[in-house]
């Protein structure tokens, strides 16, 4: 680890910087704004004209986040967006906040962090704090990232710029924790790098948490996604063995919920979808393999999760048999594109997993979702793009062959679903948690 002497007398010479975020999606926006309100100035990043025109505008493009957050941003001065990457010269600090994908072989994709890094390169100046947020396997900001940053620059980190790296813990939709709220877990390249990146974070954070290295604080995020969905697996099995023997998994959850020790409940769903859960994992045991080591019980969960839309498609077809329909031919509508609640996002959903398997098998397939429109580009699902929201009528529900209820948002009326739909898969338990009844042999759970 090289001499951090040259950096350390300027740890705590500031005041309030001004720094850059880079990606101005769900985890850099809110970011943005939260370091605006405590009196930070920022610079947002994007390589997307159209979202750097519409933040300028005092305007968002995440539902959840109101315009108002953002008009207030902006009169206040603290918060401006730009394509211009020359900006990083004038800044104290960068914060990296791109996406992380798998490759066509569930190989870890860090291309836009390293992108993002050779942005960062050409403009860096002595003495500035970059930090990665984005979800990687341990070793990449010490790592890659550091290499490019170096090579670009011909500063050498820990002793010209300073290195970290903060996990995001973004939730899209949550209103009991916010950015503020959530502990910031930091691990710095050198203690001058970590003590900095500490006092950037307390600025705009309640409870910054330090740990030992880059390399820790990477493998933390990793650790939180797979424990989700290792569990998220197991009730996913549950849910195809126990409906097999005529019980209800989610009666059974509620129930062992109830003792106030020693569990934890996770409920069963039509596959992953998000940012986090579906993709996080194989970062590890892509990682572990330069190790000689196998993650069984990760890539078995990972198999679990990712059957899943084939079991709905199954009890799908059960249920259209029992009515002397075949899929093929059938006119299925998929109620929520968005991957969770109440929420615009749809990255990784299922639903585009459901609606490939549907058509694949010759059924006539659409979607409804309050918070999605149409279908914007997407990395893997581009055939379905500009597809459009169907619409929410009872003349246009009741000429749908079967309705599979894959997102359970609360704009959804269940009662009018319940009134107009001939058959109904429900996937996320949406009508028994309603309290409503639906018709003798209306309602299959899957």
């Amino acid at each position: 680890m090289p001499s951090t002497s040259s950096l350390a007398s300027s740890v705590s010479a500031e005041g309030s910087p001004t720094i850059a975020v880079i990606g101005l999606g769900y985890v850099g926006l809110p970011l943005c704004l939260q370091f605006a309100r405590s009196g930070v100035t920022v610079i947002g990043l994007d390589v997307d004209q159209a979202k750097v025109d519409t933040l300028n505008a005092k305007q968002s493009f995440i539902k959840h986040i109101a315009d108002e957050d953002v008009a207030v941003a902006v009169d206040s001065g603290s918060f401006r967006a730009s394509f211009d990457f020359c900006e990083i010269q004038s800044v104290k600090a960068v914060i990296v906040c791109v996406p992380t994908p798998l490759g066509e072989h569930r190989e870890p994709d860090i291309s836009y962090v390293l992108k993002s890094g050779e942005a960062i390169a050409s403009h860096l100046q002595k003495g500035t704090l970059v930090v990665l947020e984005s979800t990687t396997y341990p070793g990449t900001t010490e790592g890659p990232l550091k290499d490019a940053l170096e090579k670009g620059s011909g500063l050498v980190a820990g002793t010209d710029f300073y290195l970290a790296y903060s996990p995001e813990r973004e939730d899209p939709g949550r209103t009991d924790h916010s950015v503020a709220s959530i502990p910031k877990v930091v691990g710095g390249y050198t203690p001058a790098c970590l003590e900095k990146a500490m006092s950037l974070y307390g600025k705009a954070v309640e409870t910054p948490y330090p740990v030992n290295s880059c390399a820790v604080a990477e493998a933390c995020k990793l650790t939180e996604n797979i424990f989700r969905s290792v569990n998220i697996a197991l009730v996913n099995e549950l849910k195809t063995v126990y409906q097999a023997m005529g019980i209800d998994v989610w009666e059974v959850i509620d129930a062992a919920a109830t003792k106030p020790f020693g569990f934890m409940p996770f409920y069963p769903g039509p596959g992953l979808g998000g940012h986090c859960i579906p993709i996080d994992p194989f970062y590890l045991t892509w990682k572990a393999h330069e190790y000689g080591l196998h993650t069984r019980f990760i890539e078995l969960a990972g198999e679990v999760n990712v059957g899943m839309p084939g079991y709905v498609v199954q009890k799908t077809t059960e249920a259209l048999n029992g009515r002397k329909k075949a899929v093929n031919g059938s006119k299925v509508l998929i109620l929520g594109l968005a991957y969770k609640a109440n929420v615009d996002d749809m990255r990784e959903s299922p639903t585009f997993e459901l609606m490939d398997r549907f058509k694949a098998l010759g059924a006539a397939v659409d979607f409804y979702d309050p918070h999605i429109p149409v279908i914007t580009p997407t990395r893997e699902h581009a055939d379905w793009t500009g597809k459009a929201s169907a619409e929410w009528s009872e003349a246009s529900i009741k000429a749908y062959d079967a309705v599979v209820i894959a997102t359970h948002h609360q704009a959804i009326d269940l009662s009018q679903l319940i009134d107009w739909a001939d058959l109904i898969i429900d996937t996320r338990n949406a009508i028994a948690k309603s309290g409503k009844d639906g018709k003798l042999g209306q309602v299959h759970k899957a």
